[in-house]
């Protein structure tokens, strides 16, 4: 079956006046709901609970997260009806995984909370993602409170905060869904050509649906999480008919259909050697041109219909659950004690201060832990000290 070609295509539901107030009313619930939920419920998980504990801290953290992030798929598959449809390879439930996806267009990793959301790690996801994203209102405490890496795109600039961050998710007790882009930007023509440039001059494979991957990054991942991965997934996502963007996913106007393809890849069957590991990337790209092509000719990924829809009434209550939380914490911020609004404020500066100099508190008894460490070394050398003199006193006094 041929798809039409996407320059005869038009918008699958005219945006209409309805449509564009539904969408409001929709971001305007998004934006609240998001606030009260990092105002009251972030700043209890990561910053009282963490005091205590990281691995409790995230779970408290994902539990109240995924309530918010499910919204959006309840919006994309219920509201406005888009198809989510998943092709290839299953994904067992709770796993601490990499996830290498390709990017299209500005929301492709909205669309991997669908896929998160059916296998219970919508609280555990985290991106790496471009440092200016982390400066959007409210949105960008919410990447902070759920431990996406931000990033420059340059690696001179981004190494060392990234390897410090990833130090941070080897706890095996932690789901993990780590997701990279490694084309580092969203895909557009004039994008495609200069990479298609740039391969030609290098001797590299000329792609047509994709950017050429950076490497960098990925092998960062792996080196720093090896060892505590289950699996990495190739991810690939093709939207039919048209691209969305942002507002299209608000308005609900775009897309109709939306394909991801999913392959499982072991460790095993992933190089050890920086250059052997950039090789196997290139290929896996090279994969995915091919799989895009295909999509684009047929309209569809081979194996597909691997996940079940979403539950209807599951999303409902959710729903409920998250805007009862949001009234009551809107409730006391507006007409309960003066001291919720001081909190509110206090929460707010921290989250402001938080999210730009990427602050996250650690347990006490680090502390605690490195202070008696460090006593034990000045102890130590104080005996040691001690021990000399008494020795080169016996010394002196022998030779005397």
């Amino acid at each position: 079956m041929k798809v039409p070609s996407a320059k005869h295509e038009t918008r699958h539901h005219r945006l209409t006046p309805l449509r564009v107030l539904r969408g409001l009313i929709c971001l305007l619930v998004l934006l609240l709901t998001a606030f009260m939920m990092i105002v009251y419920c972030g700043f209890f998980s990561t910053v009282v609970m963490r005091l205590f504990s990281v691995h409790y801290s995230r779970k408290v953290t994902a539990f109240f997260f995924s309530s918010w992030l499910a919204l959006w798929p309840f919006l994309f598959e219920k509201i406005n009806k888009t198809k989510v449809i998943f092709s290839g390879d299953d994904v067992p439930a709770r796993e601490r995984v990499l996830l290498i996806c390709n990017h299209r267009t500005e929301v492709d990793w909205m669309y991997l909370w669908d896929l998160a959301l059916r296998k219970d790690s919508l609280g555990y996801i985290k991106y790496i993602l471009k440092s200016s994203l982390m400066k959007l209102p409210v949105f960008g405490w919410s990447f902070q409170i759920l431990e996406f890496i931000p990033v420059e795109r340059k690696w001179e600039v981004d190494e060392a905060k990234m390897r410090q961050m990833l130090s941070k998710f080897k706890d095996p007790r932690d789901p993990l869904w780590l997701v990279l882009f490694p084309e580092g930007t969203d895909f557009t023509e004039q994008k495609c050509l200069r990479s298609q440039k740039y391969a030609a001059e290098n001797g590299l494979p000329i792609l047509k649906n994709l950017l050429l991957p950076k490497s960098k990054g990925f092998n960062a991942c792996l080196e720093d999480l090896r060892s505590t991965l289950d699996a990495v997934y190739d991810v690939t996502i093709g939207y039919k008919h048209r691209c969305p963007s942002f507002l299209d996913n608000v308005f609900g106007v775009d897309p109709s259909e939306v394909h991801i393809h999913i392959r499982r890849v072991t460790l095993d069957d992933i190089p050890l050697s920086e250059r052997e590991v950039t090789s196997w990337l290139m290929d896996t790209f090279q994969r995915k041109d091919q799989l895009l092509s295909n999509f684009n000719s047929e309209g569809y990924f081979p194996l597909h219909g691997a996940e079940l829809s979403l539950s209807t009434v599951k999303c409902l209550i959710n729903v409920m659950l998250v805007l009862v939380l949001t009234g009551a914490f809107t409730f006391l911020t507006f007409f309960s004690s003066i001291w919720f609004k001081i909190f509110v404020s206090l929460s707010c500066s921290y989250m402001v201060s938080a999210t730009y100099l990427n602050i996250r508190p650690e347990p006490i008894f680090n502390f605690v832990f490195i202070h008696k460490q460090h006593q034990e070394v000045l102890a130590g050398k104080t005996s040691f000290d001690m021990t000399s003199s008494i020795i080169q006193m016996g010394s002196f006094m022998s030779g005397a």
